[in-house]
């Protein structure tokens, strides 16, 4: 998948995500707000356009010019790869846990286990528990973050386990669609912001830089619940790129 394709899709799950949290807050506890969906919705496409367009100005920056955007776009390109859709009902499961499980299961035999696997396995659970203990409020933070990374690990394993067809398909899609920076840069950059990716939530560097008050928020909830899968689905699309620049074997 191409740097254009990959932030669009990342961009817009990112948004519908956030609107989702938001129509979910404006409906629930005492602050019900049932006219406020309508400026979310508005809210929501408008920065969505904001972010397609910019990825389409770059992807479409390299291309042929004499034929229409529209020509050259396809049913295709707007559908979901395999990896894509499983990542879609990853990240609906990963909401569903935090409006609905997360919140009042915030003790438990499972809900301890899977923290503490989780606390192991990822040194940025432990990053997310020293930022929120500060905070009074527990909104099940710490387990939706556990859950989001268990999700991501189980996305990354099954995805890595078809590299090499994703590698191959990619192969042919850059005969008719070169990449604007070509396979080699494209596969580095992808690879540096998968780096920083790695370190910023998977180390846990970013929790640092955020207040608990922002965690327990908006914000914080939406980093916790879809971040860890956009980095996982930002590693395998660098994996595949690293794959895809060599022949096929």
């Amino acid at each position: 998948m191409g740097v254009a394709r990959l932030l669009a899709k990342g961009w817009i799950l990112f948004c519908v995500f956030a609107a989702a949290h938001a129509i979910h807050r404006s409906l629930t506890g005492n602050a019900f707000n049932a006219a406020a969906i309508p400026v979310i919705v508005v809210s929501a496409l408008l920065f969505i356009a904001m972010g397609v367009l910019f990825a389409a100005g770059y992807g479409v920056s390299a291309r042929d010019g004499s034929t229409p955007l529209l020509a050259r776009l396809k049913p295709h390109h707007l559908l979901p790869d395999f990896n894509g859709a499983v990542l879609l009902i990853f990240a609906a499961l990963s909401f569903l846990n935090q409006v609905a499980f997360a919140p009042s299961h915030l003790t438990g035999t499972v809900v301890g286990a899977i923290q503490q696997a989780i606390q192991f396995l990822v040194p940025g659970q432990n990053a997310l528990l020293v930022a929120l203990s500060p905070c009074a409020v527990d909104n099940g933070q710490a387990f939706s973050s556990a859950f989001a990374w268990i999700l991501t690990i189980v996305f990354v394993a099954s995805a890595l386990s078809r590299v090499r067809l994703a590698a191959g398909l990619l192969r042919l899609e850059r005969m008719n669609r070169p990449e604007v920076l070509g396979s080699t840069v494209h596969a580095a950059v992808l690879g540096l912001a998968a780096i920083a990716g790695i370190q910023l939530l998977f180390v846990g560097s970013a929790y640092g830089w955020v207040d608990c008050r922002v965690l327990i928020a908006l914000p914080g909830t939406v980093l916790i619940g879809v971040g860890p899968l956009l980095l996982g689905y930002l590693i395998v699309a660098a994996i595949t790129a690293a794959a895809a620049i060599g022949p096929d074997q």
